[in-house]
């Protein structure tokens, strides 16, 4: 969910998402996913529409689902520390019967950081924390408590109790497709990368394959997945053109297709996606996903 400008105003926004969340767990998708922005992002309207606080919005939609996976796509690394966002996703993995996913990068909203007072260090840094960040979550999932005295993060006992439900922790994304920095953490650290639906897929899957050769790390352990609008109702919408698109997504080596739905509140757009489910189990291989 990208956009919480629905009609009825604040009060229909509760029902809404959980009515989305119940339909998308029935329509069988693999995963749900919410920005990780307090305000709305200029891509996608004006700052001063509605924004809900990620994780808040992913315990709620928890409780009305059963099986579905939940995470942020992705959480800006600066926005919370590396304990608070280990225990918050943590939570939500324990509250939700093991659902979790963890989505990370290295944020670029600046605008918004400096209107909430929230600290937003040149990108460099940036870069330094998020590294840091999946060095610590990694390790504190592991269940070692010894202390982690790092350039940016001090943690003298990154105790975490409960453990998470999902083994042997929940899956880590980091999002974006920077070839330097941020794909060679995803060799290094992550489960799962998260490209943009652009004609540069192929060659950015080539350099995370390059950076998985240097750190030693299996190409095949990284699940590719890829953030696609993909309209299935209205003009220059359907769900045959929407399945071509995850068809020729899947030749490219993609394993997951997260679906940026426009007009989601509106519950023929998951109708649809109950057909597009359908439909692409049919045409991409075994193991792929959509969500």
């Amino acid at each position: 969910m990208t956009s919480f400008s629905w009609p009825g105003g604040p009060g229909a926004i509760g029902p809404t998402v959980a009515r989305i969340a119940r339909d998308a767990d029935e329509a069988g998708l693999a995963s749900l996913w919410v920005m990780d922005h307090f305000w709305q992002i200029p891509m996608n309207g004006s700052e001063d529409e509605p924004m809900l606080e990620s994780y808040t919005t992913l315990a709620f939609a928890a409780a009305h689902t059963r099986r579905i996976r939940l995470g942020t796509l992705v959480t800006a690394v600066v926005y919370r520390y590396p304990g608070v966002l280990l225990k918050t996703v943590t939570t939500l993995d324990v509250l939700s019967g093991g659902r979790a996913w963890l989505g990370v990068g290295a944020g670029w909203n600046d605008a918004e950081a400096a209107g909430l007072g929230i600290p937003f260090p040149p990108v460099a840094e940036r870069f330094e924390r998020l590294e840091e960040t999946l060095r610590i979550v990694r390790q504190a999932w592991s269940g070692e408590t010894r202390p982690i005295h790092g350039r940016h993060y001090t943690l003298e006992r990154p105790l975490n109790s409960p453990a998470p439900l999902t083994s042997p922790r929940p899956p880590i994304l980091v999002g974006g497709s920077g070839e330097r920095k941020t794909l060679r953490l995803v060799a290094k650290y992550a489960d799962a990368c998260n490209l943009f639906d652009t004609p540069e897929i192929t060659r950015k899957l080539d350099v995370l394959r390059e950076h998985c050769e240097r750190e030693g790390r299996p190409y095949g352990e990284i699940e590719k997945t890829v953030a696609a609008v993909l309209p299935l109702t209205g003009p220059g919408g359907s769900v045959d053109q929407a399945a071509d698109r995850c068809e020729e997504l899947a030749t490219h080596g993609i394993e997951h297709v997260i679906l940026n739905l426009p007009g989601v509140h509106d519950p023929h757009v998951m109708e649809r996606v109950a057909e597009l489910v359908a439909r692409v189990g049919k045409v991409i291989p075994a193991g792929r996903s959509l969500a």
